[in-house]
């Protein structure tokens, strides 16, 4: 077979599908996030690669002889939320244009250069849009579960998804790796069945192997600077606080979102004096990132806990003890709709 018109179709069957991934991207952007900005560059990029896109190259197209037709993967045929949608044809685009940067240098001197800048455009886009994705999320998620230790955890966690829960974090101490880190891809999984944020406590190794959406750190646990270099700048990273001082230094370190409490004493921070709703009004007053009141908040005392300016709760027992997990979510998250 004639080498210039192989060449020439692999161009072709790219070029197709790299405007089809960014086409695919740029939709969402222009009506699900409604961002002029990212729009337009998903729409310059595609006229960018539109221009190689020449009629010798279309010419080429043997559509009924391409064995690639027939070809798919099972991965392929579903997709659970719009961060793996977005995600998948993110990853379709880039390795397109790598094929177009490599292939390009035999057709045209100039055609792997410009393939390869746009390359690294769509990598800038991906770690914008997958951090906005996430971000969005965070901070529309009214309550978030903190898990505790029980035997039927994963009915627990479902549960509450179907109750509306968005945000989770697995939390789990005095346990072997091995088994902290098969209920954390089993509680990952979980979550993103929903649509729901997952975040590990303590461990950024543990939800950079499970591809979970960040972790949360405590006073003691590593810089926020180093969990950002494992886990990649797309993912968030919450810092417990207890105190003004705490969370200063949280937001100097360019944490995403932290922890204001315990609130209450609780059984789960046995040795933290409570901070009490002092603090919580005075993170209203001073937070310029989101953070979610913790410690002891329970359907009992959540409305005190509101009236001093706590919009997004973190909760552990009034969940994860609740004798019906889902309701007990859904009558929580109505009370933050109806404040």
């Amino acid at each position: 077979m004639d080498k210039s018109l192989v060449i020439s179709r692999i161009l072709d069957a790219n070029l197709d599908r790299a405007r089809e991934g960014l086409r695919v991207v740029e939709e969402w952007c222009r009506l699900g996030l409604e961002n002029s900005d990212w729009t337009d560059k998903c729409k310059q990029m595609r006229q960018e690669i539109a221009h190689w896109h020449t009629s010798d190259l279309r010419k080429a197209r043997d559509t009924s002889n391409d064995p690639g037709t027939s070809l798919s993967h099972p991965q392929e045929v579903i997709r659970e939320n719009i961060e793996q949608l977005l995600q998948a044809n993110l990853c379709r685009v880039q390795e397109a244009l790598r094929v177009l940067e490599e292939y390009g240098k035999l057709y045209d001197p100039n055609m792997g250069n410009a393939f390869k800048k746009i390359r690294y455009q769509v990598y800038i886009l991906e770690s914008d849009l997958l951090q906005s994705y996430r971000y969005k999320k965070l901070i529309n998620s009214s309550l978030y579960l903190v898990t505790s230790s029980t035997e039927n955890i994963f009915e627990i966690v479902e549960s509450a998804l179907k109750g509306g829960l968005t945000l989770v974090q697995y939390r789990k101490k005095n346990i072997d790796d091995i088994i902290r880190l098969e209920m954390a891809q089993k509680l990952c999984e979980l979550c993103h069945k929903y649509d729901a944020l997952f975040i590990v406590n303590d461990r950024a190794d543990i939800a950079l192997e499970v591809n979970a959406d960040g972790v949360h750190l405590g006073q003691q646990d590593i810089p926020v600077s180093l969990a950002r270099r494992i886990l990649g700048p797309n993912k968030i990273i919450g810092r417990s606080t207890t105190n003004p001082q705490e969370m200063a230094k949280a937001i100097a370190e360019k944490a995403d979102y932290i922890g204001v409490g315990p609130v209450y004493a609780t059984p789960t921070k046995p040795d933290k004096k409570p901070a009490g709703l002092e603090y919580v009004k005075y993170a209203k007053e001073n937070s310029p990132i989101p953070w979610f009141a913790i410690g002891g908040i329970d359907q009992h005392n959540v409305t005190e806990v509101m009236a001093s300016g706590a919009t997004q709760v973190a909760l552990v027992r009034a969940i994860m003890e609740a004798n019906d997990p889902e309701k007990t979510t859904a009558k929580l998250l109505k009370q933050f709709k109806e404040k």
